[in-house]
């Protein structure tokens, strides 16, 4: 059994790490005895030719593909392209957005064979062996499918009690070259289950309510494996890492025993922390948090069940500060009952705390509370678009506050940030800038180039480097591929040659050096 996992496009400036989901599930069919390929169209060009050419090579049984609502849509017309290549090949969706719209989705979209609803191991490793034998599919709980015009739910299946048994990622498969390259912290969770009921987040639903850890010598493991890939950042993605003390005192002092050196940083609620923690985490290596806080307003702080107060915010923020790493708040635009002047209070809360702050517009994914009993709260969604449903812009409304407001309050806050910017790059361009406004500045250049070297498949497309063009010397071959890139991008030439050969000194790129020229290719 051959599978294919297809890791759908999704935008560079949301800052992706390399898929977890995806590289789980990838790691669960392989244990289940498949043949496992990732095609990843996060990092290189999705076209149709790309995909046909990949399915040509590997001749999958089987195409599954994961989505968060804001690129379904994209997940969708990948498996509608694999039906055209061949429709025997059995296509399968999985991930949070149609976990929760299993039964539409299926309706709408016949290119979608089966979708897999929640967590997928066990499912997985039942559903391999008969994958092509759909008569049995009805025995497998977690699935739905269609039979005719019937749309079959198979039932909720119970959430894994032992998940020190979940294999590992099989991060093997991404392409890690593109991904060391794009140079984003890669993330890591060491627990699953969420015991809080936040109206906006579908932690609860996806994972279960009750906490389910890993040892803690397997997360050291899977760190030890990471760092072995070359990637230099990881980052703990789940937000109850600090609730258990002993165990951060374990994972900090493996990491120290171990010599591992590495920046690292973590998610935290506010109320799960304390300065021995947090000093601990600093001394293995963590330099940032990211506390959740979502508003500034008490009362909306009750009404959509966050279970923290301010108190605890300016608490962990002045406790992360004083162990010396930085503090980061999120808050949302467009919670239920906003205001002019609820967002104020976010503002200057957020200005009070001396943390580094950032917004985003709620989007009310389907299966969160929010979604599900919009009618109990002041709150209108807009839209079912699901493009729209990535947190840029202002998709609801509420009795006090229209989108376009909600959208002046996210313009001020980034004028502001604009602003900051702009001293900035003057700072740079007068000479008086500081080493770290040097770094910022020229750091955000390369990396709009790298984006642009990885969503335009430019190492692909200008690779080829032909004899006459080079004098049979790789730095040669080197010169020649950064004239090439130079050519078809906007970017300066100082950016793109210390980018491109720093690619090829970390072994990003390799060269094969023929009689027919060098050709440069992704390692």
């Amino acid at each position: 059994m051959r599978i294919a996992i297809i890791a759908p496009p999704y935008p560079l400036e949301e800052i992706p790490s390399p898929p977890l989901g995806v590289t789980y599930v990838a790691s669960a069919f392989q244990a289940a005895g498949a043949e496992v390929k990732i095609f990843d169209y996060i990092v290189s060009a999705y076209t149709k030719e790309n995909l046909q050419k990949q399915l040509e090579s590997f001749r999958p049984d089987a195409v599954g593909a994961t989505s968060v609502t804001m690129n379904f849509y994209e997940a969708q017309k990948i498996l509608r392209d694999v039906k055209d290549y061949d429709p025997e090949i059995v296509t399968m969706m999985g991930g949070p957005h149609v976990s929760f719209t299993a039964i539409e989705t299926l309706k709408q979209y016949p290119e979608i064979d089966l979708i897999a609803i929640g967590e997928g191991e066990d499912t997985i490793a039942e559903l391999t062996p008969v994958l092509k034998q759909k008569s049995k599919w009805r025995d497998i709980r977690g699935i739905a499918f269609r039979v005719g015009d019937e749309i079959v739910v198979t039932g909720k299946r119970d959430f894994i009690t032992d998940i020190d048994r979940i294999h590992s990622p099989a991060r093997y498969l991404l392409p890690i070259s593109r991904y060391r390259a794009l140079g984003f912290p890669v993330s890591i969770i060491t627990g699953r289950g969420c015991p809080y009921s936040c109206i906006f987040c579908l932690g609860r639903k996806m994972v279960g309510s009750k906490v389910r850890k890993r040892k803690s010598n397997l997360v050291l493991d899977e760190i030890e494996e990471i760092i072995g890939y070359g990637f230099e950042r990881i980052n703990i993605a789940d937000d109850l890492f600090t609730a258990d003390k002993e165990r951060v005192r374990e994972i900090c002092k493996g990491i120290k025993e171990r010599s591992l050196k590495f920046p690292w940083s973590a998610f935290a609620r506010v109320d799960t922390v304390n300065q021995e923690i947090f000093d601990l985490m600093a001394q293995a290596g963590c330099d940032s948090v990211s506390f959740g806080v979502e508003t500034g307003n008490p009362e909306m702080l009750k009404r959509i069940k966050k279970g923290i107060n301010l108190e605890q915010v300016e608490a962990a923020v002045k406790m992360c500060q004083q162990a010396g790493m930085i503090a980061h708040e999120s808050f949302i635009i467009g919670l239920p009952g906003e205001t002019k002047e609820t967002l104020e209070e976010s503002d200057r809360f957020a200005k009070s705390t001396k943390a580094i702050y950032g917004y985003h517009f709620l989007a009310p994914f389907p299966g969160t509370t929010v979604w599900e009993k919009i009618k109990d709260y002041d709150l209108e969604i807009l839209t079912d678009n699901w493009t729209l449903y990535d947190a840029n812009d202002a998709i609801v409304k509420t009795s006090s506050l229209l989108p376009q407001e909600m959208r002046e309050f996210g313009a001020r806050y980034d004028k502001e940030m604009q602003d900051d910017w702009d001293k900035m790059f003057k700072r740079y361009q007068d000479g008086t800038g500081s080493t770290e406004d040097t770094m910022h500045i020229e750091g955000h250049w390369r990396m709009n180039l790298t984006y642009q070297i990885l969503k335009d498949d430019l190492i692909e497309k200008c690779g080829l480097i032909e004899p006459a063009s080079f004098q049979g010397t790789k730095d040669s071959a080197l010169q020649e591929l950064c004239r090439k890139i130079i050519s078809c991008t906007n970017a300066d030439s100082k950016v793109v040659i210390n980018t491109i050969t720093d690619f090829a000194g970390r072994g990003y790129l390799n060269a094969d050096i023929t009689e027919k020229g060098c050709q440069w290719s992704w390692a």
